[in-house]
């Protein structure tokens, strides 16, 4: 297995010195602390002494100490009462009101530490009609109009993964919150809570499609527009061999070389002309599906036609730009994303491995009592 080695020593970043509690669920809680972690933070998660030792493989749990707390039991909820006051943010991804009735919500925190940040990472939100009602990524990017979105004008909508919701909607917007949040809070000394809901999250991400909207440039009908597969330079061809490339040529410098790649007899100009979109995407069809990927890809390497190949996770993982760019980390010949983004001033080293092990409350915070 190619790639660059996992590195042994401890990562530093520039959350150096930050500490986190994390009340651990699923989906984007656990991806969030994931990434504040690779950043450096220190993060303890509080997990229920029934969720069993996460494998080396889990990377989502990677980076962070883990503390066994059964919540219905009061002395243990009087121990993630300390560990929670003694941190710079609390992240939990429960129901509205569960930490409330346990005793551990954000008024009450906030009496004993009045800088805490503490993050809420919910579906729908705190308020609101549904915001007590289960759901999961696909309900909440449903409710947005993203999913509707996401389909040919002939098809079912797709699922993206779980990566528009639960990651984009979700974890990322939460990481943002937690470092406006923490940025305030250093400068005033007064925490806040951080509202992170998906359903906001992914509304927010279609700001641009809104935008095009307003100005009639978007159509509500999916599959018709210049980024939903309507256009013919933007989208995915099946080649002779049965893999796909991905074509991306939006502007006319691009999509000319894109033609000329093709070997298309095609005037460029009418690059925008909608009413040709439909014909010009059966003649793309047609030539890409008379190669295969890899010779597609020596035809346009190195130009600027805006092609990749689409790859497979395991095929993506070798690619020789992945590889040089140490996008990816290999232990035991296992493959798994290296932390982003990258900081000048602490290059990515590899990240911090799954815990393995269980530690105290009163541990931690002998060591935080012992650092302040």
């Amino acid at each position: 297995m190619k790639g660059i080695p996992m590195q042994s020593q401890d990562m530093t970043g520039p959350l150096q010195g930050i500490r986190i509690v994390e009340f651990v669920g699923i989906g984007p809680g656990p991806f969030a602390a994931m990434m504040l972690a690779d950043m450096g933070a220190e993060i303890v998660s509080i997990a229920r002494p029934d969720t069993g030792i996460k494998t080396p493989e889990d990377f989502i749990f990677r980076g962070r100490r883990v503390v066994e707390l059964d919540l219905k039991d009061e002395e243990d909820r009087l121990r993630a009462f300390d560990l929670a006051c003694a941190a710079d943010v609390v992240i939990e991804g429960f129901r509205p009101g569960v930490m409330e009735r346990m005793g551990l919500g954000p008024d009450r925190l906030a009496a004993r530490n009045r800088a805490l940040v503490y993050a809420r990472m919910t579906g729908w939100g705190q308020a609101g009609p549904l915001a007590r009602i289960a759901g999961h990524d696909i309900n909440y990017i449903a409710l947005t109009g993203a999913l509707d979105s996401i389909r040919c004008s002939d098809g079912a909508p797709v699922a993206p993964l779980n990566l528009v919701g639960d990651y984009g909607g979700g974890s990322l917007y939460l990481v943002v919150g937690v470092l406006a949040a923490l940025i305030e809070a250093r400068r005033t000394g007064c925490g806040q809570t951080v509202d992170a809901a998906i359903c906001d999250g992914v509304s927010h991400m279609l700001s641009t499609f809104y935008s095009l909207r307003a100005r009639d440039r978007w159509s509500d009908t999916p599959g018709t527009n210049i980024l939903d597969g309507g256009a013919h330079f933007y989208g995915t061809y099946r080649c002779s061999d049965g893999k796909f490339i991905a074509l991306g040529a939006i502007e006319p410098q691009f999509y000319a070389i894109l033609c000329e790649k093709l070997g298309l007899d095609h005037d460029p100009r009418r690059q925008m002309e909608q009413s040709d979109w439909s014909g010009l995407r059966g003649r793309f069809a047609d030539i890409v599906a008379g190669k295969t990927r890899a010779e597609w890809e020596a035809i346009f390497d190195g130009s600027d036609a805006c092609f990749a190949p689409v790859l497979s996770l395991d095929e993506a993982s070798r690619h020789p730009h992945m590889i040089e760019r140490g996008v990816h980390r290999v232990e035991r010949d296992v493959v798994q994303p290296a932390p982003a983004p990258r900081f000048s001033n602490h290059p990515s080293a590899g990240p911090r491995p799954v815990a393995q092990s269980r530690t105290s409350a009163e541990a931690i915070l002998s060591e935080w009592r012992q650092q302040a």
